[in-house]
């Protein structure tokens, strides 16, 4: 690991990479998307377009946290880490989005913050992690397919219903979906956005799913939305199938999050053979 002479905790900078990796790399699930962010640009601030902080012990790097537009906490267990990663999160100007990653260190932060006078929108606790590295048993929808940029009028509104589902307001607010609209083309011009659609493929998406973070290591799938016009028709359990066959082939693993109140999702994921691995919690603000 990394050694260090600095202050025990301090913003990572372009020599931490590996040190940085192979922490995220101790749980790659649960670290997809901190692993992705420096897999691909490294770990310096301007270039991250956000900060990871890094929480040393007797020299080596053993927590961190990602503060951007949201705060992500990594191996984030002990107090004094979280102690410090609050600390931290409190000095910063502005306000998060969420604080969403592994519960234990989302749950500590978040505990620490509510105490000096946080609130939240929503606290979700409990959202259970799972992972899988085969391919269903079921058979795969063979409709469900890679969405292509020349689609982007009809996915948007798909993307934008299921945002405002999940989250509980539209993601155009603010600078009129400019900067959504720009992570909805970014992810089909990355093809990591599948669809399924209706009318033999010609009309409305019926489905949708993205491979919102991926790493070397694990494809995390985002963003999972069917139609309500089409829910309770069985197109769930297939869909997931065929994203999951098709993610297998970009990483070794594919997982994803899910509300433990979400009884018809937590029955599709289990149907299609993820297997629960751990827990998220997500704070909404």
């Amino acid at each position: 690991m990394l050694r260090t002479t600095s202050p025990t905790l301090r913003t990572l900078e372009r020599r931490d990479r590996d040190a940085v990796l192979a922490l995220c790399a101790t749980d790659p699930v649960a670290n997809v998307m901190l692993a992705e962010r420096v897999q691909r640009v490294g770990s310096e601030p301007v270039r991250l377009g956000g900060e990871i902080w890094g929480w040393f012990s007797g020299g080596d790097l053993c927590a961190a946290c990602w503060s951007g537009a949201n705060l992500v906490p990594v191996n984030a267990t002990s107090p004094e880490a979280l102690d410090a990663f609050a600390d931290q999160a409190r000095r910063r100007p502005g306000r998060y989005s969420s604080v969403f990653g592994p519960a234990e260190g989302v749950l500590g932060i978040w505990s620490r913050l509510e105490r000096q006078g946080w609130r939240a929108r929503q606290v979700r606790p409990c959202q259970p992690l799972f992972a899988t590295s085969s391919r269903s048993a079921l058979p795969p929808d063979p409709q469900v397919r890679r969405a292509r940029l020349d689609e982007i009028a009809t996915v948007l509104p798909a993307s934008v219903a299921m945002f405002t589902e999940e989250v509980g307001y539209s993601p155009l607010r603010g600078d009129g979906g400019a900067s959504y609209r720009r992570r909805v083309s970014e992810l089909i011009a990355d093809r990591r956005t599948f669809i399924r659609r209706a009318d033999g493929g010609a009309g409305h998406v019926v489905f949708k799913a993205d491979l919102g973070a991926l790493s070397d290591l694990t494809a995390q799938v985002h963003g999972v939305w069917i139609d309500p016009r089409h829910r309770g028709q069985g197109l769930a359990a297939p869909a997931m199938a065929a994203v999951v066959a098709q993610a297998l082939d970009v990483a070794p693993v594919v997982s994803l999050y899910v509300n433990d109140f979400n009884a018809p999702a937590l029955a599709t994921y289990r149907r299609v053979g993820f297997e629960e691995v751990g827990a998220f919690a997500t704070v909404l603000f």
